[in-house]
């Protein structure tokens, strides 16, 4: 089995959530696992006809409230939209 990290886009919605996409072309729903914290998530998924394992463990820059994730898989990518614990307030930083 070759094991390897999957593609993972994610930003920041306009409502408060994160949305995360996953790339595992090739895998059935059913070979998923996707367990998440407050601090971040941890993804694991077999593709069996390659022999090809993808898995990573990522950490978010901010907490977000796991019992409340909503996760749907289509056409070979995972989504992942989760609320942020509690809003932040950001600060612009002057770049030189």
């Amino acid at each position: 089995m070759v094991k390897m990290s999957p593609d993972v886009f994610s930003c920041s919605d306009d409502e408060g959530n994160l949305d995360i996409e996953i790339d595992m072309f090739g895998v059935k729903k059913e070979n998923i696992k996707l367990k998440m914290v407050e601090e971040g998530f941890f993804v694991k998924a077999k593709r069996e006809e390659t022999g090809v394992e993808y898995v990573g463990t990522y950490a978010f820059c901010c907490a977000v409230v796991p019992e409340k994730a909503v996760a749907k898989y289509v056409d070979g990518k995972l989504y992942v939209k989760v609320p942020y614990r509690e809003s932040t307030e950001t600060v612009d930083v002057k770049i030189q």
